[in-house]
């Protein structure tokens, strides 16, 4: 799974690096190095203008994490929808609608996984280990999502409080030595890729689900950080930092990550 990343660059940065404009409510939105579920980040998504249904706008927008169908009775399901297996999006209720017409791109510097090490604790269990994964580029990550917007019947329809914007990140299975930290990862889609995803005009399955792939090959990094970063209260630029290990963490079949290409 995906449960937590980091994104930190600025609204006018996302803009020009994925062609988008800033939305009208796009709130002000400070660099976040712990992106926890329930945090309003940036996302990136198109649609239709509402002046003109057959133009397009693909926007910078601020959108909480975890997502809450449309039909949900009440908001506290998102906390369970914060990821969404590539495996079954055509299936789930909860997410076949999005994935039809409400597909979005996450833009991070790179996301955590933890690795369980043979170090114990003092109640006996293993230590787990985060690693930061990101671009070897240090480009932003652009993570494969899904938004939808759930409307509190409980207030009026005009009353903007009423309409709540939420997304999940996609994962599919963690190849190569990604998988040695975590058998899931987020779906990166491709720069190429970024348009057919993010319209709402393609409903072409089989070409959707041909994007649902694992990373290629070395479009990876991953290196150890600090167990700070397990408190979601910590929010710093030393949370990306890389740390040396104390010792080589090995897993269950005693293979070691590499810290380098993934």
């Amino acid at each position: 799974m995906c449960g937590r990343y980091a994104t930190t660059r600025s609204p006018s940065d996302l803009s020009a690096e994925f062609e988008a404009e800033p939305a009208e409510d796009l709130p002000e939105l400070r660099p976040d190095y712990n992106v926890a579920p329930t945090k309003v980040v940036p996302l990136i998504l198109e649609r239709h203008s509402r002046e003109d249904p057959d133009v397009k706008h693909r926007l910078v927008k601020g959108v909480t994490w975890g997502l809450v169908p449309s039909w949900a009775k009440d908001r506290a399901i998102g906390n369970r929808l914060i990821n969404a297996r590539s495996e079954t999006l055509g299936e789930k209720p909860s997410f076949r609608s999005a994935f039809a017409k409400r597909r979005a791109l996450v833009p991070a510097d790179g996301f955590y996984e933890w690795y369980t090490t043979e170090k114990l604790n003092a109640k006996g269990k293993p230590v787990k280990q985060p690693f930061f994964i990101h671009a070897p580029d240090g480009k932003p990550l652009a993570m494969a999502g899904l938004y939808e917007i759930w409307r509190d019947k409980a207030l009026p329809e005009d009353d903007d409080s009423a309409w709540l914007w939420t997304f999940t990140i996609i994962t599919t299975t963690a190849t190569d030595d990604v998988g040695r930290i975590h058998d899931r990862a987020p779906m990166l889609v491709p720069r190429d890729k970024w348009a057919t995803w993010l319209d709402p005009d393609t409903d072409d399955k089989d070409a959707l689900g041909r994007l649902l792939v694992p990373a290629a090959p070395g479009a990876l990094q991953a290196y150890p950080v600090s167990t700070s970063v397990n408190n979601v209260r910590n929010n710093g630029p030393e949370l990306m930092e890389p740390i040396a290990l104390e010792g080589e963490p090995t897993g269950e079949d005693g293979a070691q990550p590499t810290l380098g290409d993934l």
